[in-house]
C-alpha cells in the first residue's frame, strides 16, 4: 500500500510525502494508520482525528482531507490531503 500526504496552503503544496507499507501481516485499516503515523512523524505533525465526514470520504474514495478541526494542536496549513494511490488489495 502505498498513500500520498499533502500539505496544502493557500492552494500551494508546501510538503508532500509517500508512505509505504507492505506488511501482509496487517489487515487494510491497520496499514491505512501505519502509514498516516509515519507520514506525521515525516511533517513533524500530531496525529489527526478522524472525523465522520473523514471516514466517509475514505471509504468512498480512498481520499481524505484532514482541516484544522481534525488536529488538537494548532497547524500552520489549510488542510492534509491522504490518498491511497496503490493498494495491495
Amino acid at each position: 500500500m502505498r498513500i500520498w500526504g499533502k500539505l496544502i496552503k493557500d492552494n500551494r503544496l508546501i510538503k508532500d510525502y509517500v508512505a509505504e507499507n507492505y506488511d501482509t501481516t496487517l489487515n487494510r485499516t491497520r496499514k491505512v494508520y501505519a502509514c498516516l503515523d509515519e507520514m506525521c512523524y515525516e511533517f513533524d505533525l500530531p496525529k489527526p482525528i478522524w472525523l465522520e465526514s473523514n471516514k466517509k470520504d475514505f471509504i468512498l474514495h480512498d481520499r481524505t482531507r484532514f482541516r484544522q478541526e481534525s488536529f488538537i494542536e494548532g497547524v500552520d496549513f489549510d488542510y492534509m490531503d491522504f490518498q491511497v494511490i496503490e493498494d495491495d488489495y
